[in-house]
This record gives structure tokens, C-alpha cells and sequence, in this order.
């Protein structure tokens, strides 16, 4: 599959502030090598680069925010998309400095390629869903109008997680369903949906969750037997693995699990 280069991108640029202090005394809580959620100090400014599943768009962002905020001159910025495509940039040489998967499978790839600088730690879990468009116009009520004669489904592509997820939810439902669209990122599905060209779409929960009213939602039966936990790791060739560090700690420790918890994701 080629790999995923469009999608929402996140960037905001914080003005580089602080100088280092020349013949001081001990470290303060912010500066580098303390491991710590500080101010970072003025040596480790310049620009994190994270690549990160499409579903983490609204988490991320609000982590990335914190992150700027608790570094001084430093820039986050996060490529979202598909996995199985940000995973083929990755090996094909995009730089980048964390990798954060929708799904174990895409992480083993990166790892046998050799691209991770440390053990990827699980931070979430998520599930799927059915979202219709506000109003329902086509009536769609349970999993087997998905297959009606007239009704547009769209889902993800089956090498993307959300697609793989669909497909263990096929299986374990006995059906098989026939979208007219297979999307690399989960989030074009659900733009498909509130954008009234398809009938009916399958995303994760937390998906549905941050459109609001703009979608309905219609329980998915077997989406327990397509549970996706998501990894996040350093690379390996990343500029900057300290802060990479740092990131990976945020997004796992008590506020990154607060935010994602309020997106609607699940603990590891």
C-alpha cells in the first residue's frame, strides 16, 4: 500500500525563550536529562516530529499543546494517518521521532524493521462502532441493513487497524459486508459519513465521540472481538530521543490517560 501522506497535520510553533546559565549551580527541575515533565531547557529546543494514528487527532493535539507549554522552545508536530501508511513512511525513511500505532500489528512492523529505539509501551484501547449521518436518512437501525440494496457503506481499508478490526467483527458476526468506498484512515470514513456520502461508516467509538451531533451511532454486535490497543514508542534515529521520552511518558502517564479517557478510549 502507498503510504499516507495527506490527513490532518498539527503544528504549532512555540517561540524559542531562555537562556542557559553559564556558571550556575545545581540543574533546575526543567533541564534536560531529569526525566522530568519540567520546562525544558533552552538545549533541547527545536521541533519534536510524531507520527500517530489517525484516531489520536483530538487526543494529540491537546497533548501536543501541553507538551509546548512544558518545554520552552520547542515545537511539536504530528503527522496523523493510517498506520499501515505512516509505518511504510517510517521505514522508507521519513524522519521522524515517535511512532504511535492504532494497532499492535503496524508497531511489529516497525520493530522488525529495526526503527524503534526502546519497548513500545500500550497506552489505550478502542473499539468500533456504526455512525449514520445526523438524522439516520437511511433508516439504518442494526448491522444487517448495512448489507440493504441501497445503502452506501463505507469502512476502512482492511491493511489500515480500523479496517483489520472490521474485518475480525465480520468473522465473528458471520457476515460480510460490501462497502462501497475503503478508506487508509479512519478519519476519512467518518468525513464520508458527516458529509452525507455514505449512508453508514464503521470508526472507532472515539470517532463517533468527537463528531458529536453531527453523526448517530448503532450498536456494532462483536466489536469486543476486535479490541485495538494502541503502542507508542522513541525511534530509534530520532534527533531528539530525550524529549521523544518525555512524550511517550506524557502520553502514558496520569494526564495523557486523562485526555485520552475523555475521548473515549480505553486503558491498555
Amino acid at each position: 500500500m502507498a503510504g499516507v501522506t495527506g490527513g490532518p497535520r498539527f503544528a504549532i510553533l512555540a517561540v524559542a525563550a531562555g537562556l542557559a546559565l553559564a556558571g550556575c549551580g545545581a540543574a533546575g527541575p526543567g533541564d534536560a536529562g531529569t526525566g522530568g515533565t519540567g520546562t525544558a531547557s533552552a538545549s533541547e529546543g527545536g521541533e519534536l516530529t510524531v507520527f500517530a494514528a489517525a484516531s489520536l487527532t483530538d487526543s494529540f493535539n491537546r497533548l501536543a499543546e501541553d507538551f509546548e507549554s512544558e518545554h520552552r522552545g520547542v515545537a511539536v508536530t504530528v503527522n496523523y494517518g493510517g498506520s499501515s501508511g505512516l509505518v511504510q513512511q517510517l521505514i522508507e525513511g521519513a524522519p521522524a521521532d515517535v511512532f504511535a500505532s492504532a494497532d499492535e500489528k503496524n508497531m511489529a512492523k516497525l520493530t522488525d524493521a529495526g526503527l524503534d529505539g526502546g519497548q513500545p509501551r500500550a497506552f489505550a484501547t478502542n473499539t468500533l462502532t456504526i455512525v449514520v449521518p445526523a438524522g439516520n436518512p437511511a433508516g439504518v437501525e442494526s448491522l444487517a441493513d448495512l448489507q440493504r440494496d441501497g445503502v452506501d457503506l463505507v469502512t476502512c481499508a482492511p491493511e489500515v487497524p480500523c479496517g483489520n478490526a472490521t474485518q475480525k467483527v465480520e468473522e465473528a458476526n458471520g457476515v460480510d459486508l460490501t462497502p462501497v468506498s475503503e478508506e487508509n484512515a479512519v478519519t476519512d470514513v467518518l468525513g464520508k459519513v458527516t458529509s452525507g456520502q455514505a449512508d453508514a461508516g464503521i470508526v472507532y467509538v472515539t470517532d463517533a465521540e468527537s463528531a458529536g451531533d453531527e453523526v448517530g451511532t448503532v450498536e456494532l454486535p462483536g466489536a469486543d472481538a476486535a479490541v485495538n490497543t494502541y503502542p507508542i514508542v522513541t525511534l530509534e534515529d530520532s534527533e531528539h530521543p530525550q524529549l521523544a521520552r518525555r512524550f511517550e511518558d506524557l502520553v502514558t502517564g496520569e494526564r495523557g490517560q486523562e485526555v485520552l479517557r475523555e475521548a473515549g478510549f480505553g486503558k491498555p
